[in-house]
């Protein structure tokens, strides 16, 4: 199954999307993206995702972020199911249309080249569907991140802003983030970093945790706002 590595450039597929066809560099333009796949329209797992992707979408927005998902079914389709998101979320006059548009790939080959489908996982004519694959990329066109999961479990889009808040801190300063770390939290600085080069980059100062092994690895800092 071919599939995108992190640090390699993604590929710069054209797509019939909700908003006409895209040629996906283009789109993305100088803004980070987030693709993010769905088995196919008309189930409830999928539709319970897409609702809170827009409910989320501002969020995405204020972040920079360019949202896009993709489902093995037709445009046509896509717009029937967006009613039915748009209704799931309380819109009493649903539009067919969400913030961010959804691929089409009725025959899969977009899913087959990004390494999405899911094999035990079937339609009705025993065909494997769409995995639900995260894929986040860098203004460079860069994979910053994928998350893979299986057909059968929703993802956490709260916590895909949470990732995307420690890219792009990380991305622009020289920190890392700590476990369950949260935005506007300390950061850790990189073992690769001096103490004398610590020292100058974060005046706010650096703190080090003592440890057993007296190696001085776990160091904080404030967040670098």
């Amino acid at each position: 199954m071919p599939g995108i590595l992190l640090g390699e450039v993604f590929p710069n597929f054209e797509a019939d999307t909700t908003i006409g066809k895209i040629k996906f560099h283009t789109f993305l333009g100088e803004s980070w993206g987030i693709l993010f796949s769905h088995p196919r329209d008309y189930t409830p797992v999928c539709t319970t995702e897409l609702g809170r992707a827009v409910q989320l979408a501002p969020e995405f927005e204020k972040r920079g972020v360019k949202m896009i998902a993709l489902s093995i079914d037709t445009v046509e389709d896509h717009f029937g199911w967006s009613t039915d998101i748009n209704a799931y979320n309380g819109e009493l006059e649903p539009k067919e249309t969400l913030p961010f548009p959804i691929i089409a790939d009725p025959k899969r080959d977009l899913a087959v080249q990004l390494g999405m489908l899911d094999p035990d996982e079937k339609d009705n004519e025993g065909m494997p569907v769409t995995a639900r694959c995260v894929y986040i990329i860098g203004p460079d066109k860069k994979m910053k991140l994928s998350v893979l999961y299986p057909a059968t479990t929703g993802r956490n889009f709260d916590e895909l802003l949470r990732v995307i808040d420690s890219l792009q801190l990380t991305s622009n300063h020289s920190v890392a983030t700590p476990v369950d770390w949260q935005s506007g939290d300390r950061v850790m600085v990189p073992p690769t970093m001096s103490e004398e080069d610590a020292s100058k980059k974060f005046p706010c100062g650096v703190f080090t945790k003592e440890l057993p092994s007296g190696k001085k690895y776990l160091r904080y800092t404030a967040h670098p706002k």
